[in-house]
């Protein structure tokens, strides 16, 4: 009987550990501090708890029995497994690991965009003034948001807040705005046909963290390219330009003797007539204090520009650039060479194999010049895929070995040359006079002191500024509607970025499109189609079960 006794005695005392944990715990939830009182009632608990068990389990021999084996082994696996489960959910939460299956890479930052956002100086944000949250947008969005704490998004209904729309304008559903401390700048307006765009994020991006703004002069009054929206014109280009925080202005050098001082870049785009004397000489004085060209000359042109490309080193090559690869893809014929092919420069490290062509071009030739670096950029596939054409006249372009040259042919080349510009000197005291012998005998016996010898003038400081120059041998790539195809206007949205030497400023990003991957079928195939699937996929699958079922029979 007291051994009976003793046993639920026990066993009214293990009852204590949950009571005493209960009470630590109700203490520690309802002070809010979790102190030395419900401290001891939790950790009492436990250890009165964890007595019972133990004490019950060895009356009992419960852990000898298979069903506690058993069961045992089951809930440390259980334990194990949400173990595993809670150290992946906090590396998920800790570290993000995206992978972007698509082919054109849709659902992928380009690196342009990574770069500006993973360096932006102050905080950015982001107000998109609508009740819709797109999903494609929000994709966008926080992608741009994983790459710096700096960058915000948020979602605003107009109506529920319109304090705020009227801060900053809206007046429409949809408008997407930029904040960056008291700068505000409209983005674009999305709706269902058009999402927010990365180009644009990306270039209003740029323009509102960037103070600076570049000055651009294109060169008119030989018959260039038309900076206005009309035939061959390159207002995209210009456009562009805008839409990348460049401010851009005609010149025409027959009415200035000089490029003028606040040109960060000078373009020359497709010439018709030869540039008078004075207008290459100002070019090239220009270049010489540390100025920026780009120069697009095609065929069947001559710009008088040879003085000057022949200082850099580069020839302008008379043939015509023939690439009888691209015919059947870009369908312009074989007189628009298809290029795939980049030099390593910062204009063209982002591109890859991809595609950019030029309609009716000319090859260059570059000469090694001592202090003038080139880098080609373009350059068309080898021989037979490509050629100089010497023969324009002729309808049937093929190579003949006597006058036209082989493949690859280089179509554009980036060229840096150092120069030293010396500021003025600083004039220095003069020396003092020598006595003349008369003062030299009045004066006490202690020799007179040396005359203070004349130091040679020298400057106060020297500093190397560096030239740029790119020379492409075509215009038409980037005239209007061509310019928004493939990688045209990159490439000259690039060339004037790298010359405008603004090493903060983002190259051009390219839109990413889906590929087409739909199947147009003709009536016969679409009927053909659905007779199979309707129709004779049903009969074979039923003839195979009547095989099967007459083997097992």
């Amino acid at each position: 009987m007291k051994i009976v006794a003793k046993k639920k005695l026990w066993k009214y005392v293990f009852w204590l550990g949950p009571f005493l944990i209960a009470v630590g715990l109700t203490v520690g939830l309802v002070s809010e501090q979790w102190g030395l009182i419900p401290l001891v009632f939790l950790i009492t608990g436990i250890v009165i708890s964890g007595l019972g068990i133990i004490w019950q389990s060895y009356e009992t021999n419960w852990w000898k029995r298979r069903s506690t084996q058993a069961g045992t082994n089951a809930l440390v696996a259980t334990l194990a497994v949400l173990a595993i489960l809670g150290l992946i959910n906090f590396l998920g939460t800790r570290y993000h690991l995206r992978s972007d299956l698509t082919e054109s890479q849709l659902f992928t930052l380009a690196p342009q965009s990574r770069e500006l956002v993973s360096v932006l100086p102050q905080p950015v944000k982001v107000w998109v003034f609508d009740i819709n949250q797109n999903p494609q947008d929000r994709e966008l969005l926080e992608n741009y948001q994983r790459q710096s704490s700096k960058f915000k998004y948020e979602y605003i209904d107009p109506q529920a807040r319109p304090g705020l729309a009227e801060k900053f304008g809206v007046k429409d559903y949809g408008e997407v705005y930029l904040e960056s401390g008291d700068k505000r700048q409209l983005v674009q307006t999305v709706n269902q046909n058009e999402r927010l765009s990365e180009i644009r994020l990306t270039s209003r991006l740029q323009q509102l963290t960037n103070s600076t703004t570049a000055k651009v002069y294109l060169l008119q009054g030989h018959g260039e390219r038309q900076l206005s929206a009309g035939k061959d014109a390159i207002s995209q280009a210009v456009q562009g330009l805008g839409d990348k925080n460049f401010t851009t202005s005609p010149l025409n050098l027959g009415e200035t003797s000089k490029v003028p001082q606040d040109a960060s870049v000078v373009i020359v785009a497709g010439p018709k007539r030869g540039l008078f004397e004075g207008e290459v000489k100002a070019l090239q004085e220009y270049l010489n204090r540390g100025g920026n060209l780009l120069l697009m000359i095609d065929p069947n042109t001559d710009p008088k520009l040879n003085s000057l490309l022949q200082e850099w080193g580069v020839r302008l090559d008379n043939r015509l650039a023939v690439d009888v690869s691209g015919e059947s893809v870009v369908g312009l014929g074989p007189a628009a060479p298809l290029v795939t092919e980049y030099g390593q420069h910062p204009i063209t490290k982002d591109f890859g194999n991809g595609n950019s062509f030029y309609p009716i071009a000319r090859p260059l030739e570059i000469i090694s010049v001592p202090g003038v670096q080139a880098t080609p950029l373009l350059r068309t596939k080898p021989y037979p895929n490509s050629w100089a054409e010497s023969d324009l006249k002729s309808e049937k372009l093929e190579f003949n070995a006597d006058k036209d040259l082989k493949g690859p042919l280089t179509l554009g080349v980036a060229l840096t040359r150092k120069q030293a510009a010396k500021s003025a000197s600083i004039p220095q005291p003069k020396p003092s006079p020598l006595p003349s012998p008369t003062t030299q005998r009045k004066a006490s016996p202690t020799p007179p002191a040396s005359p203070t010898p004349t130091p040679s003038p020298t400057p106060s400081s020297q500093t190397a500024t560096e030239s740029r120059l790119v020379v492409l041998g075509n215009s038409d790539f980037a005239t209007d509607g061509l310019f928004q195809q493939q990688l045209n206007g990159d490439v000259f949205l690039n060339s004037v970025t790298w010359l405008s030497q603004q090493d903060q400023q983002p190259l051009s990003i390219r839109p990413k499109e889906p590929k087409n991957r739909r199947i147009t079928l003709t009536t016969t195939q679409g009927n053909l189609l659905i007779l199979s699937s309707l129709l004779l996929l049903p009969l074979i699958g039923f003839a195979i079960a009547l095989i099967i079922w007459w083997k097992r029979r």
